[in-house]
């Protein structure tokens, strides 16, 4: 069995941005690795040498700007793909629950896998933007910006082309959920040899990152077509740069193979797997920080810079109990002080 368990300290507007600032940052800090790796799995001529040549040939073609092409469109993602999977997942867990709020560790996991889908869903347009904002060129830039870009796709090609390759996507998150968690049953069962609530903060960074890059190895080759899929159009100088044409997710994956062969499919794996551990970093230790500086905030702890509780707080009332609590204490002591003014008169 499992439980759903969340720092209730927090009100729902603080645990929202902590993890969209920590996204955001993270995100921004990882988008040169981005850059490569999308790149290597469209297939343009920046990425036919290997990693470091092709980190050379982005700088020499486009300058720095070109290693952060796209990494508006990806943070924008952020915030709308975490609310409706935040708010997505909380309903079918609670829909899933026993009478004692707890729930089996698959069906969790199945809950996650469809709240995946939904964020996907409604974000997706703006995966398709990101991509074809990396994919071309600096020098003759079809699409400049966002919203233009998703306007520009929607009036030459159709709604259709915003969700080219979605369904690639979908599998994409159950075989990455579903993988992750076994990995993570495995490394507690024959590594750690302990159970969870025992694991310090260095034990689930190092689950976390290895389970990201087994499952992101073992999915992207469906990241590598659906990537192709985005940035292929006919209306695009050189099809929108991708090194393979095909007429469909079936035959993206026969041309690949036959004209690259099997290993090109997961061309762009080496930046992404260097890109796991500082992603993973940046974020854990980002969503840390911001969540300090709340805790401090609504008096649960002394200070921003430490997890030292604060002296007389009960660490389980939530932050609206919190403040009745001062509230009431505030002007208990207001009426004493009345009350000795008053007998002194």
């Amino acid at each position: 069995m499992a439980t759903v368990k969340k720092d209730e300290r927090l009100t729902r507007s603080q645990s929202f941005m902590c993890v969209g600032f920590a996204g955001f940052f993270s995100r921004t800090a990882t988008s040169p690795l981005e850059v490569v790796k999308i790149k290597s799995q469209v297939g343009t001529f920046h990425c036919k040498r290997g990693f470091w040549q092709s980190v050379l040939l982005i700088y020499q073609h486009e300058g720095l700007r070109g290693f952060w092409k796209g990494n508006l469109a990806s943070c924008l993602r952020l915030f709308p793909y975490t609310a409706v999977h935040l708010a997505t997942y909380k309903k079918i867990v609670h829909l899933h629950m026993d009478e004692l709020g707890f729930i089996s560790q698959w069906r969790a996991i199945l809950a996650g896998g469809l709240a995946g889908m939904a964020a996907a869903l409604v974000t997706y347009p703006l995966e398709v933007a990101e991509t074809r904002l990396i994919a071309q060129s600096c020098r003759q830039p079809t699409y400049i910006g966002v919203v233009p870009t998703l306007s520009k796709i929607y009036r030459t090609e159709g709604l259709l082309a915003l969700y080219r390759g979605f369904s690639l996507s979908v599998l994409g998150v159950f075989a990455c959920i579903y993988m992750s968690s076994f990995i993570q049953i495995l490394l507690i069962s024959c590594l750690w040899q302990e159970p969870p609530f025992r694991f310090t903060p260095l034990q689930n960074f190092i689950n976390g990152c290895v389970a990201a890059g087994v499952a992101q190895t073992l999915s992207h080759p469906f990241e590598t077509v659906k990537r192709k899929m985005q940035a292929q159009s006919a209306r695009l100088p050189h099809f929108g740069g991708v090194d393979v044409h095909f007429s469909g997710m079936t035959d993206c994956f026969v041309q690949v193979v036959r004209h690259k062969g099997v290993l090109s499919l997961w061309n762009g794996l080496t930046a992404n797997t260097i890109k796991i551990v500082p992603y993973f970093g940046l974020l854990f230790t980002c969503f840390e920080m911001c969540k300090q500086v709340c805790l401090y905030r609504n008096g649960y702890i002394v200070s921003p810079l430490s997890y030292k509780p604060a002296p007389g707080v009960d660490q389980s009332l939530r932050p609206y109990e919190l403040e009745e609590v001062k509230r009431y204490l505030r002007n208990r002591n207001f009426g004493s002080g009345e009350s000795s003014f008053g007998n002194r008169w």
